[in-house]
Order: structure tokens, then C-alpha cells, then sequence
């Protein structure tokens, strides 16, 4: 049977069952089978996404859980209640979590799950890989925690600085640990990246053109291909420190020719652009939500598209501001210290778009809207006290000080978890079907803002009086018991706030009032669908005709024809104006992700151990992608 005669059976199929009758055949079509099986071989990227963002905020609470540890060390000189041993995995871990498993994983879970939903196709592409690469984040993370609970733990920093972290200072496994996590994290991170470029330049609905993409999906583009190009340094930094710790190598050995500062360029290289990585996709879903709350569409769209595509660039030229009191050549660092200062630009020409933006609308002060007026005041201190950190003679003195603890933290809490936190009050019913609570939102927002502030503010002062980074006990004569001691109080209330967004979290998502298919009258196509999204994501491809669909097409939005409903069918579009171009097939669920990510985790876990690992277990490793892409024929062979 051709494949217009198909069509056309289809359709007459279509007539003759009735009302409904589309869904029915697609649901069967685009569903995950139930049971445990069903759940392991599942490659919906709805059902991934959500996987994804829960596990990275299980993360994130253990991360929390850890902060508030080292605070109740600090909060008085000379303090015994935690050991230096665990004090210095403590502060490992707490930072690897937060950067390696929550913030760079949960932007992509977002990515996995809204992005398909945005342009307006029926699944992410490459779905098997989204499968795989949960699963590879999943043991990674789990490799870590349980490494920490039989005090294996990483203690070496989450920068993990050599020679420290190097055969002749650092005994046992713990590095070896850290860098494996490296491995585990970034293969996850670089799957998701591929899936993320290859939806939006070829999957986006009919009439998409690149002016009518939605900001939050230029911005997790951008962020893709940064990962894909800063993450192959730090895979290979930690794939030569265990190189040196495990057969001997001496990359980074000045005695053997090595060079201990090529570790920090290889690190710095992909630590800095994952500022951005981390940051620009708030940036887009802050610039998605805005214009449901001030009912109007954003100002400034090329200007802020230009703005997330100059940050991409810029952010691999600064890499070095990290490495100021290395002695590095004073002409470099004037390079870099320009660099610096010049990201500003971009990230202003942002801020004053989102001022613009409100000023000319009419805000609604919703819980969404209210991070967004958090991240404002947050994220700009940060960026003054960055531009401050910028320049060499003041950051040669706030070098490792808490001053540099206080800026980062407001940068990444500001200017990422802040938007988060609201985008997941914004999409929540998308995800759900279910609103969070206002009220409780009211009080996260507050008690976020105000602990966080108290919590971050005073260490900009501890910084100034001299208090370094990564000690755990001070003596008292030096002054800094008093406003330790407070920000230890202080903490309790942001770590309140957190604990109130996941009791909403939990609560809403059993017993929150129903949404509706579009509860804030966006504008954009995920609200096209139901809430939440059936596994096909729409019945019939929309078809674009401007940046806020929705908005301007609220009588009917128009669709495309022409997919099949009986087998699982993309359309692909050009990259410039989202023409059809042809109809491609979409994996099945399948098995074999899953069993692929298990034996990669085992071979990771055991070349821990012994080099060998990479031999041996690479047999079960190359038996399951054999499995995964042994030719099955294709659906029109079995029509």
C-alpha cells in the first residue's frame, strides 16, 4: 500500500468512526504501554521530561540539605559539629550536586519537556537518546550519593583542582569518584543538547518561521550549542586526571613535563560558559511568561534574541577571570577583563527589554510574575558585584573570600532559580492539569526572597573582612562569629521557602484545582493542547502565522493534514521558514535504552576500579546498542 493510499484509508476510517475518532487511533498509536516494563521502555518526552525535572529537584533538596549542614559548622568559631574530613566532602558535593546534577539537568528537563511542546511537533527528536540519557543521569547521580553515604565521597572540591586531586595528594577513590560523576553527567548533558538543536531546526511546526520562535526556545538552542561545545573540555580534563590517577599518565605532573594549570583551562573553559548554560534559558522562559502577566507581547524580540546569541559567544571569553592570581600574563588579563565587563551589554540590553516590556503593559501580580520581580533586584546585584570580580587588582584581593561565595550564589539563584521556581508555578498545569496555590505561592516567593537576600547579602561583608572560602572552623578573635551566626539564622528561612514550594509542589499535584486547557490566556502553542498534553501532543499539526499564535488566531488556529495516525509520524520542516519538507518516523518505545545505560554505568563504576573495565565491559556495552539499532524493517514493510 502507497503511502497516499494509506492517507487516504485513513481518513475514510477517520469519517466513518466519528467524533473523536482521530484521538482515539493516535492514542493508540503514541501511548505507553502500563506496567513496570512500560514505565522502563517509555520514550515520550513528556513522560522523560518529567522524570527529569522531579530528579533534579530531589537533587537539588539533597544539595539543600547539605547547605544547611555546613551553615550550622559556621555559625559559631571553633564549631565541632562536623569533622574536616566530612566538612570537605560536604562542600564537594553540595557544589558538584548543584551544578553537575541539578542546575545544567533541570534546564534540559525543561528543554525535554516544553520544547516539542513549543514548535508544535508530536515528540522530541532521537527520543531513544532522551531515554538513555536519563537513565545514564540517574546512576550517575545516584554513584555520588551512595559514594558520600559509605564516606567515599568526593573531597576535593566540585573544581577539583590538581595537584590536590592528583595521584600524589589525593588517596583512595574519591576523585576518581568526581571525575567518573564528570563522565556520567556530561554524556546525559550531550544527548539532550543533539535532541534540543535537531527539534528546533527541523521539527517546528509549519509556518515557524525564525522570527516566530518562541524566546524560551532560541534560548535553549543556544544553550545546546554551547553544551556541545564547551562540555567536550571538562570530559576530557577528567578523562585525563583519571588517566594520570589510574595507568600513570602525567598530563598535569610539572615533574614529568605536565602542566598543573591545563587542568584549570581545560575546567574554566566549560565552568564559565555553564554560568550561561545554567542562566540563558531562564532568561527565555522569563521572556515567555512576561506576557501573559503585563497582556501584552514582549518588547524588543530581535534585540533579546540578539542579546542570548551574543551571551552564547561571549561567555567563551571569559573563562580566564577565574585564573587572575595564577600569574598569568598581564596582556591576557587585560583581554579578559574586557571580555568580562563586555557580557554586561547583552545582559543589560535584557533587562531594560523586560522593564520596557511591564512598563507598557498591564501587570498581573501573579506568583509567576513575582519571581520574575525577584530575579530583577537578585540578579542584578550579582551582575554589578561580577563586573567588580572582573577587574584584576580588586579580584586579586576578594580572591577566594566569601565575597566570591556571596556573587556566585546571586547569580545562579537570582538569575536562574528565581525564573525557575516561577516557570514552574507557569507550566505546572501544562505538566499537571492542576493549579499550584496562590496563597502558598505568595509565602515562597517572600520567604525565598527575603532568606535568600539575608542568607547571601552578608557574605559580600564577610568577603571584605577576610573570610576565606572552604574552611570549616575560625577562631574567634577574628570577628566573624556574629554575622556567621546570623546568616546560619537566616538560611532556616530560605530553606523554608523551599521546603513550602515542594509541599505545594506535592499537594497540587493531587488535590490542585483543575486548570483548564489554558489557564493563563498564553499566547504561545503549548497551550494549544490539552493540560495536560495527550501522548501524540496534537491531534493536528497547528501551523503558524505569527510570534503569538494564540493571540492572533483565537477564533481557530489553523492545522496541517496529512500525518498518519496509524504508525508514529513527524513532519520536518526548512530551518529558515518551517516549509514541510517531508514525513519521518518516530522510534517506538523500546527496551534497550535503558539496558544500554546500565551496562555504560556499570563500565563507568568499574573503571573506577581497575582500567580493564573498559575493555570487558564494553562487550554487554556494545551488545545492547547493537540491540537498540538492529534494522526491524520499517512500518510501510509491515503495511
Amino acid at each position: 500500500m502507497t503511502p497516499a493510499e494509506r492517507d487516504l484509508r485513513d481518513a475514510a476510517l477517520e469519517a466513518t468512526e466519528g467524533a473523536g475518532a482521530l484521538e482515539r487511533r493516535l492514542e493508540r498509536t503514541w501511548r505507553t504501554r502500563e506496567g513496570f516494563w512500560g514505565a522502563l521502555s517509555t520514550v515520550d518526552h513528556k513522560i522523560i521530561g518529567r522524570r527529569y525535572i522531579v530528579t533534579a529537584f530531589a537533587f537539588l533538596a539533597l544539595g539543600g540539605v547539605l547547605a544547611m549542614l555546613m551553615r550550622l559548622q559556621l555559625a559559631r568559631p571553633e564549631s565541632r559539629f562536623l569533622s574536616a574530613d566530612l566538612y570537605n566532602q560536604i562542600f564537594t558535593i553540595h557544589g558538584a550536586n548543584m551544578m553537575f546534577l541539578f542546575a545544567v539537568p533541570v534546564a534540559e528537563a525543561m528543554a525535554v519537556y516544553l520544547v516539542p511542546l513549543l514548535v508544535g511537533t508530536r515528540n522530541i527528536a532521537f527520543p531513544r537518546l532522551g531515554a538513555f540519557s536519563y537513565w545514564v543521569y540517574l546512576f550517575g547521580g545516584i554513584m555520588l550519593w551512595v559514594a558520600f553515604i559509605l564516606q567515599t565521597g568526593p573531597d576535593v572540591g566540585w573544581f577539583a583542582y590538581v595537584p590536590l586531586s592528583g595521584p600524589q595528594y589525593a588517596s583512595g577513590k574519591r576523585a576518581d569518584v568526581w571525575a567518573q560523576m564528570i563522565t556520567f553527567t556530561e554524556i546525559s548533558a550531550l544527548a539532550v543538547a543533539v535532541e534540543i538543536v535537531v527539534t528546533v531546526l527541523k521539527q517546528r511546526a509549519p509556518g515557524m518561521s525564525l522570527d516566530r520562535i518562541p524566546i524560551v526556545v532560541w534560548a535553549m538552542l543556544v544553550m545546546a550549542f554551547m553544551i556541545i561545545l564547551a562540555m567536550p573540555a571538562v570530559v576530557t580534563g577528567s578523562s585525563v586526571l583519571i588517566m594520570d590517577r589510574l595507568v600513570g599518565t602525567h598530563f598535569f605532573n610539572p615533574a614529568e613535563g605536565g602542566d598543573v594549570l591545563l587542568w584549570q583551562h581545560l575546567f574554566w573553559f566549560f565552568g564559565h560558559p555553564e554560568v550561561y548554560i545554567i542562566f540563558l534559558p531562564s532568561v527565555g522562559m522569563l521572556s515567555t511568561m512576561l506576557p501573559s502577566f503585563v497582556r501584552r507581547p514582549i518588547f524588543g524580540y530581535l534585540a533579546l534574541v540578539m542579546s542570548i546569541m551574543a551571551i552564547g559567544v561571549l561567555a567563551f571569553g571569559l573563562w580566564v577571570h577565574h585564573m587572575f592570581t595564577t600569574g598569568l600574563p598581564r596582556l591576557g588579563e587585560s583581554f579578559f577583563t574586557a571580555s568580562s565587563m563586555a557580557i554586561a551589554v547583552p545582559a543589560g540590553t535584557q533587562i531594560f527589554c523586560w522593564i520596557a516590556t511591564i512598563w507598557l503593559g498591564r501587570p498581573v501580580f501573579r506568583v509567576p510574575f513575582l519571581f520574575i520581580l525577584a530575579f530583577f533586584f537578585t540578579f542584578v546585584l550579582g551582575g554589578m558585584t561580577g563586573v567588580m570580580v572582573a577587574s584584576v587588582p580588586l579580584d586579586t584581593q576578594l580572591h577566594d573570600t566569601y565575597f566570591v561565595v556571596a556573587h556566585f550564589h546571586y547569580v545562579l539563584v537570582g538569575g536562574a532559580v528565581f525564573p525557575l521556581l516561577g516557570a514552574i508555578y507557569y507550566w505546572f498545569p501544562k505538566i499537571t492539569g492542576r493549579m499550584m496555590s496562590e496563597r502558598i505561592g505568595r509565602w515562597v516567593v517572600g520567604l525565598l526572597f527575603l532568606g535568600f537576600n539575608f542568607t547571601f547579602f552578608p557574605m559580600h561583608i564577610l568577603g571584605l573582612q577576610g573570610m576565606p572560602r572552604r574552611i570549616y572552623a575560625y577562631p574567634p578573635e577574628l570577628g566573624w562569629g556574629g554575622m556567621n551566626l546570623f546568616v546560619s539564622l537566616c538560611s532556616i528561612a530560605l530553606a523554608a521557602g523551599f521546603l513550602l514550594f515542594f509541599v505545594d509542589a506535592v499537594r497540587s499535584a493531587r488535590k490542585g484545582p483543575p486548570a483548564g486547557d489554558n489557564p493563563w490566556d498564553a499566547s504561545t502553542l503549548e497551550w494549544a493542547t490539552t493540560s495536560p498534553p495527550p501522548p501524540y501532543n496534537f491531534a493536528r499539526i497547528p501551523v503558524v502565522t505569527s510570534a503569538a499564535p494564540l493571540w492572533d488566531e483565537r477564533a481557530a488556529l489553523p492545522v496541517a493534514s496529512g500525518l498518519s495516525v496509524n504508525r508514529r509520524e513527524l513532519l520536518i520542516t526548512t530551518m529558515g521558514t518551517a516549509t514541510p519538507e517531508v514525513r519521518e518516523t518516530s522510534p517506538q518505545n523500546s527496551i534497550w535504552p535503558f539496558w544500554a545505560a546500565l551496562a555504560t554505568s556499570v563500565m563507568l563504576v568499574w573503571s573506577i576500579f581497575s582500567p580493564w573495565a573498559l575493555v570487558w565491559a564494553s562487550i554487554p556495552v556494545a551488545i545492547t546498542l547493537i540491540g537498540w539499532f538492529w534494522p526491524r524493517g520499517t512500518p510501510e514493510d509491515d503495511a
